[in-house]
């Protein structure tokens, strides 16, 4: 689980969020801005999911998309207040599309119970010429809660750690680790059900006992960027902190398989090899090391080229 705030100090806007997940046609009332992504193909299902509590016709207005972005908007004052929040979630593709829609709505439920919000899920497709299993949900909850004629308070992640003292919460990042438990919970029950082996961990490598580095991912910028032949100066970035990162490691699995009398000695080692996924790329040492070696062989004729983009889906 990815968990972003949707923040007018970085340039966005609820509306622009929406309507880009959505796949739909939205107007900012705020700013006049049209955001059209009407054309996307990728929109597999979206809808708005409502807290439990509200049955029948009660809180509709806040059913229609268009409204709750825009009340969400207007009512915020602040320049740099958060105007929505992203929980974004992969879905495993060994389920069939129904089961990932039930899935979608499961998980928009819980948040929306969970906190009072309102949850819009957008299902997304695995991109174009990317990686096929990338099946994966956006659900986007507004940072208030939701009332029969409106948005009341902050509440969940965007309560500050005073008032969540206050109300006698823990902090937002024992919170945090609570989403991901639960999330990984309700996929697990959904791969149970449809009678399949596949299951998912919450837990950091450490945590599962696995001793490797986490592989290293390139934001889809900058790997579109690459794929255009430019030069992207975040993913050799990436790829340099990477390398350090495992050569460190080899370093030190030397000098303990070699002992205290090594020192300086020490070195070498082997590189766990990775995979290039669709959406964001993820890399092994050899594949590191290639796309390096290309990208210094053709910066001296990729001058003045751009350089790596940042691309929500």
């Amino acid at each position: 689980m990815q968990v972003t705030a949707v923040g007018r100090s970085a340039g966005r806007t609820a509306i622009g969020a929406a309507a880009y997940r959505a796949g739909e046609r939205l107007r900012d009332e705020r700013s006049g801005t049209l955001y059209n992504y009407a054309d996307r193909q990728d929109v597999l299902h979206s809808e708005i999911v409502l807290p439990s509590r509200f049955t029948g016709s009660q809180a509709d207005w806040a059913r229609d998309r268009a409204t709750l972005w825009n009340t969400a908007e207007h009512a915020e004052i602040r320049r740099d207040a958060r105007v929505a929040r992203e929980y974004m979630l992969a879905l495993p593709h060994e389920l069939s599309a129904a089961q990932r829609v039930a899935l979608t709505r499961t998980l928009s439920k819980e948040l929306a119970d969970r906190y009072g919000v309102a949850i819009d899920a957008a299902l997304h497709a695995p991109r174009a010429h990317g990686d096929p299993r990338n099946y994966h949900v956006h659900l986007l909850a507004t940072t208030r809660e939701v009332t029969a004629t409106g948005l009341g308070a902050k509440t969940g992640l965007d309560l500050n750690e005073t008032r969540r003292y206050e109300l006698g919460l823990g902090r937002s990042s024992e919170e945090f680790l609570a989403l991901r438990e639960r999330s990984a919970t309700l996929i697990n029950d959904a791969l149970q059900a449809a009678d399949l082996v596949a299951r998912v961990d919450h837990r950091s490598l450490a945590a599962q006992g696995i001793d490797r580095e986490p592989r290293a991912r390139l934001p889809w910028g900058a790997y579109l960027t690459e794929k255009r032949g430019l030069h992207s100066a975040i993913a050799e970035r990436v790829r340099e902190k990477y390398r350090a990162r495992l050569e460190s490691r080899a370093q030190r699995l030397a000098r303990a398989r070699a002992g205290p009398s090594a020192g300086a000695r020490a070195g070498g080692g082997s590189w766990s090899k990775g995979i290039l996924t669709g959406r964001h790329p993820t890399f092994g040492a050899r594949e590191l090391a290639a796309t390096a070696r290309e990208s210094r062989a053709g910066r001296g004729t990729r001058q003045g080229t751009r350089q790596g983009t940042r691309i929500r889906t």
